[in-house]
């Protein structure tokens, strides 16, 4: 965790610091494979504006938020939507079919990474729809991951890796209004990685692997969402073109018991 003099949480650093390590591990990477440089996605969930308002002024645009109520405030606060005109909200937590109009309706929401069933991915094209027929700046496909559940963790959402082409296959045909970029996984905290690779991270490679072959893409051109601030090295090292990262940025965060 870095930090300032008297305590104060250095965001600026944090942000460098994590795009260098990021940099570092993408070009040791690339001899390797030809997937894009990882997107940072800085995960500010029970953190207060002014931090996302110093990360945004050196160059962060992506954020990630873990609970609605939250997501709703800080998506209409006034000094965001002020100073932070470009700035792309990434909803990481989970998400229940009765708060998807709230999600959907924000300002300069960027993706869903949570998808982890055909009624979620049935619920959220629906309203989309909607939200298209009535909104001229909504006209794009809604972009969202599939998650997968890697560890068999139940109190981890997701679906199972042997339903995860099921579930892709299902937003492509039936879900016209997303526009399915990839797959994602959070996967068992505390992994050992004196014991070798993390194998959550091999289990989604895997699930993306499948996906590729299945519908013929460019794996290259499919996200992979893993990683976060404990393992996001290991994860790039892995795969991973979109890291989660929030207490190496932002500092330890406090517990929050509920979403409203």
């Amino acid at each position: 965790m870095i930090r300032k003099a008297m305590g104060e949480i250095d965001v600026k650093l944090g942000i460098r610091q994590t795009l260098q390590k990021i940099e570092e591990t993408y070009k040791k990477r690339s001899s390797l494979s030809n997937a894009p440089k990882p997107l940072l996605v800085a995960v500010s969930k029970t953190k207060p504006v002014e931090l996302i308002l110093d990360a945004y002024s050196v160059g962060q645009r992506d954020f990630g938020e873990n609970y609605v109520q939250e997501l709703v405030e800080k998506a209409n606060d006034a000094r965001i939507l002020e100073q932070c005109q470009d700035i792309r909200w990434h909803f990481i937590g989970h998400l229940q079919s009765n708060k998807i109009n709230k999600v959907l309706n924000l300002p300069n929401l960027h993706m869903i990474q949570t998808v982890h069933s055909i009624k979620l991915a049935e619920g959220l094209n629906k309203a989309w729809e909607k939200l298209k027929a009535e909104n001229a700046d909504k006209q794009q496909k809604l972009n969202v991951l599939v998650q997968i559940n890697t560890s068999g963790e139940d109190e981890k959402n997701g679906v199972q890796p042997d339903d995860a082409v099921g579930l892709f296959r299902y937003v492509l045909d039936k879900c016209p209004h997303l526009n399915c970029e990839g797959v994602m996984t959070i996967g068992r905290f505390g992994h050992d990685y004196t014991t070798g690779p993390n194998p959550d991270f091999g289990t989604l490679m895997k699930c993306h692997q499948d996906i590729c072959s299945t519908f013929e893409r460019d794996p290259a051109e499919l996200q992979v969402s893993m990683g976060m601030s404990d393992d996001f090295v290991q994860a790039i090292e892995s795969g991973s073109t979109i890291v989660r990262v929030g207490s190496s940025i932002f500092g330890a965060r406090a517990k929050k018991p509920t979403d409203a």
